[in-house]
């Protein structure tokens, strides 16, 4: 018998069951949803999040834990990607989407949180045993430790390239953004290195959230009796909840009295309420009302002036949206399901009409970080004709005399300025009113007519608004 044969064997270490970690668990599901179903995470985290506090499995400090980590690996997704291309021997495109979520959310505890780095190794090691299995587990582990060598600095330092060499790129990587999206914005703004670099990196910051008092049937003054709440920056019936909080669970917003709701969104509906009209003041439209928050703001307004507001949407089930947001207005109103490009009411019958049309959404991408990674610059050409469609709609809908408000959820020149001045080089009836003094206290807002609202200026979304009135 040989001497290696005569040694005892060492006992083989007995199998560890993988750590499950709830917290971590219900981050990568989410990151999945987004990825295999284009889910929005503002859509599908809430409904996760409550049902892991109804099992008991979290707490406050769990659910923001959670929350931060979905959504700060969202939005610095293109940074990260760089960083892990740099720490892998194949093609990131050939690397297993589940495994890389796994990887994404490590780097970011690594290099966005301030959680220790063996913890956020061993957590994520963890997290891919119990959701990829041992083998994976090791792939992952062996990539996060090459990340370790570096700061988010240190590794943006190395993967991005300079700013001399190509400005587009340098800024798509160290801010995390397409770069078709950032030669955009960077059109948008007119040029200018420090404005770039502001509003990009407000694209990634947490966005507070903001609620809408519903004229009539609550008061901002109610609202600020919350937690942390503070008065909204422009808008007389917005509050801004400072450190966050659950929206659903404050009294008002869960009988649709108020509800969550941006600056930007509830400044464009102020405005064109605001707007001068010659004539009745009777009918109000809602062109493209869904999901319904400006539809509320705007129904609430009209009716203090006893007017009515007919809300349409295209879509029923974003129609039942409206129709749940307007209820319990105190004044009338009507909600319809119909295609604004083919309208059921006749034309001329409105005073005044919002066209609020649907877009690229690049304005929100502070509370939708998934839509940069999602869009394409085909998309324009896509929505372009229905953007064009529903102004000239709009204007056929309202009355000589009347205002027709064009919105955009997006600053994109080909969404905003573009689709106006198209529809009204051909409808000679028409003019542009000034915008501005209908945003009174609001700052920089640019030569006018129109309004771009920008989130590192205004802390708003990136809200268009045109005003048009109808001449003839």
């Amino acid at each position: 018998m040989s001497e290696q044969s005569r040694r005892p064997r060492r006992p083989a270490k007995p199998y560890r069951r993988p750590q499950r970690d709830p917290v971590r668990i219900l981050a990568f599901e989410a990151l999945r949803a987004v990825d295999e179903r284009d889910a929005y995470a503002n859509l599908v985290l809430p409904p996760l999040l409550r049902k892991a506090r109804e099992k008991g499995d979290f707490d406050g400090r769990d659910a923001a834990l959670a929350t931060e980590l979905v959504y700060g690996t969202l939005r610095r997704q293109g940074t990260y990607d760089a960083i892990i291309a740099e720490c892998v021997d194949r093609p990131l495109r050939e690397v297993d989407p589940p495994v890389l979520d796994v990887l994404s959310l490590g780097v970011h505890q690594l290099l966005g949180t301030r959680i220790p780095s063996h913890a956020a190794v061993s957590a994520s090691v963890e997290l891919a045993r119990v959701v990829l299995g041992d083998g994976r587990a090791k792939f992952v582990n062996a990539v996060l430790r090459k990340v370790t060598q570096n700061d988010l600095d240190g590794w943006i330092a190395k993967v991005a390239p300079p700013y001399d060499e190509d400005p587009e790129d340098h800024l798509a990587v160290v801010h995390s953004h397409p770069r078709w999206v950032v030669s955009a914005l960077w059109d948008s703004l007119g040029g200018g290195r420090a404005g770039i670099e502001e509003l990009l990196a407000a694209d990634n910051e947490r966005p507070e959230v903001t609620l809408v008092a519903r004229p009539g049937r609550s008061t901002a003054e109610e609202l600020l009796g919350e937690e942390a709440a503070v008065r909204g920056r422009w808008s007389p019936y917005a509050v801004r909840l400072t450190e966050g909080g659950e929206p659903g669970a404050i009294t008002a917003v869960q009988e649709g009295r108020a509800g969550v709701q941006d600056e930007g969104s509830q400044l464009v509906a102020l405005a064109l309420a605001g707007a001068p009209v010659e004539g009745p003041d009777e009918k109000w439209l809602d062109g493209c009302a869904g999901p319904g928050g400006k539809a509320a703001l705007l129904a609430a307004l009209a009716a203090e002036r006893g007017a009515v507001l007919l809300a349409s949407e295209k879509q029923p089930h974003r129609a039942g949206l409206v129709e749940k947001a307007l209820h319990g207005n105190p004044g009338p109103y009507q909600v319809i399901a119909a295609d604004g490009t083919r309208p059921p009411w006749r034309p001329g019958t409105f005073d005044r009409v919002l066209m609020d049309v649907p877009c690229t959404g690049l304005g929100a991408l502070r509370r939708r970080p998934e839509a940069r990674w999602r869009r394409r610059p085909e998309d324009l050409d896509n929505f372009a004709p229905l953007q064009r469609a529903l102004l000239r709609t709009a204007i056929d809908s309202v009355r000589v005399g009347g205002v027709v408000g064009y919105a955009t959820c997006s600053p994109h020149l080909a969404e905003t300025r573009a689709v106006v001045q198209d529809v009204l080089k051909q409808r000679p009836e028409t003019e542009l009113m000034d915008a501005r003094p209908l945003l009174p206290g609001v700052p920089e807002l640019g030569e006018g007519p129109d309004v771009q609202l920008w989130p590192h200026v205004h802390g708003t979304d990136a809200m268009y608004l045109a005003l048009i009135r109808k001449t003839g």
